[in-house]
């Protein structure tokens, strides 16, 4: 055998396979670290973000219902409010072109002596908390064909507004426990008409105080 380097004297030839270079063999690389470890931080990236998406999510909070507020209904209004009031600084109550028409109506009741105040009802032709003009209805049938009030055996008094209806023999009691005369017999008014008190002096009929 010829004397050969003692580098290749020991090196061992590669079996030869059929079909097979030995350029080949000799060709294929190893796998590389790097690539091995973006291979692994991408698996480890793809399994956080299948177990983040399959977390339970909180459930959406309920809609806030709006704070229930109650209506306060409005105070009734006032009737004495919207009466004349005198004061040593203003005297005056009405002027002469206002009492051209008149603004209050006497009635003679059936029952009791003329010399009585109680036998009279005085009462304002204003309709509490409005500005209808009642009226004194002595036409039953009137009433019964404008009114639809039937059952009328005595002059009445009417709201042409309302159609309320007021009784001048019967008293009516009123917030306050005050019993007035001219109780609602048909009608939504609130209250009868707003009465004057009577005084009599003299043979004569003088009005003392208004509600």
């Amino acid at each position: 055998m010829p004397d050969q380097p003692p580098s290749e004297r020991f090196k061992t030839d590669a079996p030869h396979l059929p079909g097979v270079s030995a350029r080949a063999v000799h060709s294929q690389p190893g796998l590389k670290p790097v690539r091995l470890i973006g291979s692994l931080a991408a698996l480890v990236f793809s399994l956080v973000i299948v177990r983040w998406l399959m977390l339970p999510k909180a459930p959406a909070a309920p809609p806030v219902a709006p704070t229930p507020q109650i209506e306060v209904p409005a105070p009734a209004p006032d009737a004495n409010a919207a009466l004349p009031h005198a004061t040593e600084s203003e005297p005056s109550i009405a002027g002469l072109e206002e009492m051209v028409a008149p603004w209050a109506l006497l009635v003679r009741l059936p029952n009791g002596s003329a010399s009585q105040p109680a036998s009279y009802w005085a009462f304002s032709l204003t309709a509490p908390f409005g500005n209808c003009r009642l009226e004194y209805v002595t036409d039953l049938e009137k009433l019964r064909a404008d009114y639809g009030f039937r059952g009328a055996k005595h002059p009445m008094v009417g709201n042409p507004c309302s159609r309320t209806v007021y009784d001048p023999l019967k008293m009516m009691n009123i917030p306050g426990s005050v019993w007035v005369r001219g109780a609602i017999v048909q009608g939504s008014d609130l209250r009868p008409p707003l009465g004057i008190e009577l005084e009599i002096r003299d043979k004569q009929i003088l009005a003392a105080r208004m509600e």
